[in-house]
């Protein structure tokens, strides 16, 4: 029960993490939705350890009572809601990313009050070894590049594979992430390749909750129809 607890905690956990990651420009409806969720995983669980099932010498009882088999229904119910929410707001994120993170880069980047910004995304062009929205050419057409505060700079520094002060002067692959690609197909597949570990993950549990359910139902019918 612990175990399709924490899964669902962190479906809820990694959806947060996307909708409030990078650009903080992406759509805010998603945070009652996901709290709504995690609230009601809570309250199953604070239930459960306010009841001590888990905890108590004998948990036969309550584990082929129907009340068990609602519980794992519930939990099972809302891992599905929260995959379908999980795909849904990949694809709206996608979408969002492609139309705000090369317009965001452009425009605010080192711009007066956009220090947010600027941090924002010199991390993820280090991190994700990327340069631009697409490619580093996105950097032309920044505000930023073409004013005397660029210092001659072609790209950001954080587009260097060794950063050093000045360093985005010289744009040759050799000193730039100008092959690697743009920073939005990093995050696609950033995002992806969790979306299928953790998916990965709820099928398997997902498993053993249908397993359990079907054993509640048949241990429960037996011991109903033996006499006393």
């Amino acid at each position: 029960f612990w175990i399709l607890a924490m899964k669902i905690n962190s479906w809820i956990q990694f959806l947060q993490y996307v909708s409030t990651s990078s650009m903080k420009e992406v759509s805010s409806f998603r945070e009652p939705m996901l709290t709504s969720i995690k609230a009601m995983t809570g309250s199953l669980i604070h239930r459960q350890r306010a009841r001590g099932y888990p905890f108590q010498p004998n948990p036969l009882p309550f584990i082929v009572s129907p009340q068990y088999f609602v519980l794992l229904l519930c939990i099972f119910l809302l891992e599905i809601l929260a995959g379908v929410l999980a795909y849904i707001y990949y694809q709206q994120l996608n979408e969002e990313l492609k139309q705000n993170l090369r317009e965001t880069m452009v425009q605010k980047y080192r711009q007066p009050e956009q220090e947010h910004v600027t941090k924002a995304v010199d991390k993820l062009q280090h991190e994700f070894k990327c340069c631009g929205s697409n490619s580093s050419s996105d950097w032309g057409e920044s505000v930023w590049i073409r004013t005397s505060e660029a210092d001659g700079r072609l790209v950001p520094d954080s587009c260097c594979k060794t950063q050093t002060l000045g360093c985005g002067r010289r744009d040759h692959p050799s000193n730039i992430y100008k092959v690697e690609g743009g920073c939005i197909t990093k995050l696609e597949n950033f995002i992806l390749d969790h979306l299928k570990i953790i998916g990965a993950v709820g099928v398997g549990i997902a498993c053993v909750q249908i397993v359990g359910m079907v054993f509640t139902c048949c241990l429960y019918r037996s011991l109903k129809a033996e006499p006393y």
